[in-house]
């Protein structure tokens, strides 16, 4: 069963992609989107018994893969409780985007490609999500960089696609070497890169230290660093985020599939799969608290300003993987999977969502051009409020459950670093919700402002054949509803997102929690039953940052739409800080691009034209033409000039030889 589930989107990757033009659009589509249903439904069979059964985990071998000296690499399928949430999250997002992109990519004219590269994604992830060795978790790891660049990178005729697609790949590789590093070093400690095996021999390392310049140094905080390094890269946290927001320049149903369930949570998934070796270092710990943390207060900070519908999702999603940073830096590695669980739902669901209103508004994206876009199309409204409700904790939506506990959890660690990750998660909270809000108000509410978008400008030059449009703030324009291949996803994924959480909130996250997880990640029923007990107040907290913000976001953008004009005029330093997302892109450039470039260019110029060139290949050319040159003078074509060389040739010969010959050679 495992082996199908795995394959299985491979193999339709294949069909659609090397097979494409031959069967057609339809084929291609009809083949690879029921072959993710096929997979999910596995997925949901195996989660079932874990859930339902409580089954045992098991490996099931695949071949022997790698066997160099003391390497010996399995190629495996690890399949357990944690696998098992992650092959249902993975394959149902996955699924409801190849169905919901039927309607998306109607008219793209490579469609057999898109929906090839979203196999060829889904078996990467699955890949992961099952490795059984840190070697095929590395494989996995970097077959999801390559889709993700292939998918960033769909619309290739885009300059803008082009450079987002090299931007996520070369920030990528950057985390990727830490990790290769983390596991060449974890190779070198416990001998083996079997992840059971590293697990079971933790203990054994627990307080070893090495000499470096100098300096004792903890063995795991080391390896749990370098690790995490991996981890920042591929879900997106501060320092290694820039990728993110960029790579909103592919389809939409790209960002959801990346950006929702799959590419960033891969980071949160190694450290949950790893966790009893972050257990092991309260420093490393302590750094994926802190480092959680800021990157879920800079991205919520930066959301605030955000004018495109995708970014401002986007950024959300930098600063939900920031919360299940810090839950993992906790030590609730139950309440990091459960967000990550329930997060998949609602932001799967707010991302197609905002791509129905770019369907609708002629792939205008710019809320700044919406407004009252609730009558128009009341599906997606409908939709799209309940993932802002999930997303934001209203009560008995999957995000109550999920981020309360992260919250509580953090509260109840009595570490510095969890009390640290408890104020700075309850100010995001608050931003959250004002954000979010934000979102829906300027899209739905309020008067149309349509007829300022250039986008809509088209539509309407096209429908009206040139005349003059009406001179209303519709411009003359009607959005309209998505087809029902795109609403049916929603619909699935907003039941997901109203139901998930008071579903299987016991299971992740509750006392009995060690039962359903089953050893495999460090599941502490101390913290568990910590939280059942903390003060009242902090159980209250998010539910007061879910009002507060939104009545902040409906008094500024409904009751006096005038005053976030007012607010950043009056604070210009600091909505320019945030509208440039705290100057990391501009200083990256200063710091990495433009030396890069400086010292690629003066290698170019000066090592490569002006010497390699120079005295190498085009040197030896010209010497070679300067000798022909001075050659061809001596080639007249006239015979007496022949002669008169050979004379010339013959006296030189006579004068040099003849002395010797007659013994007058030194008289």
């Amino acid at each position: 069963m495992i082996q199908l589930l795995v394959f299985l989107p491979l193999l339709t990757a294949l069909v659609a992609g090397l097979g494409g033009r031959v069967i057609g659009n339809v084929p291609a589509k009809i083949v690879t989107t029921a072959g993710l249903f096929a997979s999910a439904g596995l997925a949901w069979v195996i989660f079932a018994r874990f859930w339902l059964s409580g089954a045992q985990g098991f490996d099931v071998p695949v071949l022997d893969w790698i066997q160099s000296g003391d390497l010996s690499v399995h190629w495996a399928f690890k399949v357990d409780t944690l696998t098992a949430v992650m092959l249902v999250v993975v394959t149902t997002v996955s699924a409801l985007v190849h169905l919901y992109s039927w309607g998306y990519m109607a008219e793209d004219p490579s469609q057999p490609r898109f929906f090839a590269y979203l196999s060829l994604f889904t078996f990467a992830m699955l890949m992961l999500v099952t490795a059984d060795n840190l070697v095929q978790m590395f494989f996995g790891w970097e077959g999801v960089g390559l889709a993700s660049y292939l998918l960033i990178g769909f619309w290739y005729h885009k300059p803008s696609a082009n450079a987002a697609a090299i931007k996520a790949f070369v920030v990528n590789r950057v985390g990727d070497f830490g990790f290769s590093l983390g596991i060449f070093a974890t190779f070198m400690v416990f001998g083996t890169v079997s992840i059971d095996a590293i697990l079971a021999a933790v203990p054994g390392q627990a307080g070893a230290t090495f000499s470096f310049l100098g300096h004792s140094v903890d063995v795991m905080t080391t390896l749990c660093l370098l690790l995490f390094v991996g981890a920042m890269g591929k879900s997106a946290q501060l320092g290694l985020h820039t990728w993110l927001p960029d790579a909103m320049e592919g389809p939409t149903p790209v960002s959801a599939l990346i950006h929702a369930a799959t590419m960033v949570t891969a980071g949160v998934f190694m450290v949950c799969r790893l966790s009893p070796m972050f257990e092991a270092s309260v420093t490393a710990q302590a750094v994926v608290t802190y480092v959680g943390a800021a990157t879920a207060l800079f991205a919520a900070s930066v959301a605030l300003v955000q004018t495109d519908i995708k970014r401002v999702i986007a950024y959300s999603t930098c600063s939900q993987l920031g919360y299940m940073f810090f839950a993992a830096g906790s030590g609730a590695y139950g309440a990091a999977m459960f967000h990550l669980f329930t997060h998949a739902f609602f932001k799967a669901l707010l991302f197609l969502g905002a791509g129905s209103v770019i369907h609708a508004m002629h792939h205008e994206q710019d809320m700044r051009f919406y407004g009252g876009l609730r009558k128009h199309i009341p599906i997606t409204f409908a939709l799209m409020t309940i993932g802002t409700l999930a997303l934001t904790g209203f009560f008995f939506t999957a995000g109550y459950y999920s981020k309360d506990a992260i919250l509580e959890a953090a509260f109840a660690s009595g570490m510095t670093h969890g009390q640290f990750a408890f104020l700075v998660g309850a100010f995001v909270a608050l931003l959250t919700s004002f954000y979010s809000w934000r979102l829906v108000f300027l899209t739905f509410y309020g008067s149309p402002r349509w007829a300022g978008s250039e986008h809509i400008q088209h539509a309407l030059h096209d429908a009206h054949d040139g005349h003059h449009a009406p001179a209303t703030g519709t411009g003359g324009y009607h959005p309209h509803e998505s087809p029902v291949s795109m609403l049916i996803p929603l619909f699935i994924l907003g039941a997901g997102a109203l139901g998930a959480g008071w579903l299987w909130h016991t299971h992740f996250v509750g006392p009995e929690g060690g039962e359903f997880w089953r050893g495999s990640l460090a599941f502490r029923k101390d913290l568990m039953l910590a939280m059942e007990h903390v003060p009242i107040w902090v159980v209250w907290t998010p539910s007061v940052a879910f009002f507060a913000g939104l009545l902040g976001a409906w008094y500024a953008y409904l009751r006096a739409p005038h005053l976030p004009a007012r607010a950043a005029g009056a604070v210009p330093a600091l909505y320019a800080f945030l509208t440039h997302k705290w100057y990391f892109d501009e200083l990256y450039d200063a710091i990495f691009v433009r030396p890069a470039f400086a010292i690629g260019r003066f290698l170019w110029v000066r090592g490569d034209q002006q010497v390699i060139d120079r005295f190498g290949p085009d040197g030896v050319a010209a010497a070679v033409a300067g000798g022909a040159r001075a050659a061809k003078r001596f080639q007249t074509g006239y015979v007496y000039s022949y002669a008169l060389v050979m004379l010339v040739g013959l006296a030189v010969a006579a004068a040099w030889f003849l002395p010797a010959a007659f013994g007058l050679a030194g008289k």
